[in-house]
């Protein structure tokens, strides 16, 4: 009976504790709606996270589209997309300077060829007596020394029956100085032109270069900004012009300076075959007057 009793108490202790060790393990597992219901409120996250990661191409190929156009600033492009009047400048410039390397080349080969043909000539009538043997060495020559003893033999010429042989030699320098003052300006031709282009190019590029600022700062005003990609250009094409002008203009000076010395040496060489047509007729004319007096010796000696 003992037996009995004690194995029901044991049984209802058994069923106390099931029910109370029930609630404990509801809280220790959580209801499985719960658990899935917290990933609900960090689903917006990745939807906010897309926004910049769509925007940020678009912001990258507008800066590359930005640096491809600053890059395609070739001088053919500034020159095509600059203003009208900054066309004509660089036009302009461009065409003093193809005159200036014109004028270089053409007087290059003719100072070149008059030095050889006129120091060839002094060497023909070196050993030449008269004004005749010299043209006689000559021949058919042209040139400077040709004209020389042509203008002493028609002064001679002319003067004849004169005595005063101060007054002969008198005008036929005056000749060889028309003669060499022709000369000079014949080979001094086309050097005007290129002090002018050294003189003026760096201004006209100067007036290009202040027109493409004035452009750029007409552009920055209309786009209210200060982009690069607006400001750029303009410069650009104004430094453009100055960079033309420079061109046109270092070449012109150096070139002209370098035939102001070799015109020199040119005109020192013409001088000095003025010097041998003189000499020339003055040995002529003492030949004269020593055949005259010896001629007027004999009749008064018969």
């Amino acid at each position: 009976m003992k037996l009995s009793v004690s194995r029901s108490c044991a049984v209802l202790q058994t069923l106390a504790v099931l029910s109370l060790a029930q609630p404990s393990f509801a809280q220790q597992n959580p209801a499985p709606p719960p658990a899935m219901s917290q990933p609900a409120p960090q689903a917006p996250a990745p939807q906010q996270a897309a926004v910049p990661e769509a925007a940020a191409p678009a912001n990258t190929r507008s800066l590359k589209a930005e640096t491809a156009a600053l890059r395609e600033l070739s001088p053919w492009s500034m020159f095509l997309n600059a203003d009208i009047l900054v066309k004509a400048v660089m036009i302009g410039l461009a065409f003093a300077s193809l005159m200036t390397w014109t004028i270089f080349i053409a007087k290059m080969i003719e100072l070149a060829v008059a030095q050889r043909k006129l120091k060839s000539a002094l060497r023909r009538i070196a050993d030449s007596r008269s004004l005749a043997e010299a043209q006689f060495a000559l021949g058919a020559r042209r040139g400077v020394l040709s004209s020389f003893l042509a203008a002493a033999m028609r002064e001679a010429r002319l003067s004849a029956g004169i005595s005063s042989d101060a007054g002969i030699k008198e005008r036929a320098a005056s000749s060889f100085g028309e003669i060499l003052r022709a000369e000079a300006r014949r080979i001094r031709l086309g050097m005007g032109l290129l002090a002018t282009i050294g003189a003026t190019s760096p201004f006209v590029g100067l007036f290009g270069t202040v027109w493409g600022i004035m452009n750029s700062f007409i552009g920055i005003s209309k786009a209210q900004t200060t982009n690069l990609a607006v400001v750029a250009p303009g410069i650009a094409e104004a430094l453009l012009a100055t960079a033309i002008g420079l061109v046109a203009a270092i070449p012109a000076v150096i070139i002209y300076n370098h035939f102001a010395r070799v015109t020199k040496t040119y005109l020192e060489l013409v001088s000095r075959a003025s010097g041998a047509a003189g000499r020339l007729l003055s040995r002529d004319l003492d030949r004269t007057h020593v055949s005259s007096s010896g001629g007027a010796h004999s009749r008064a000696a018969e």
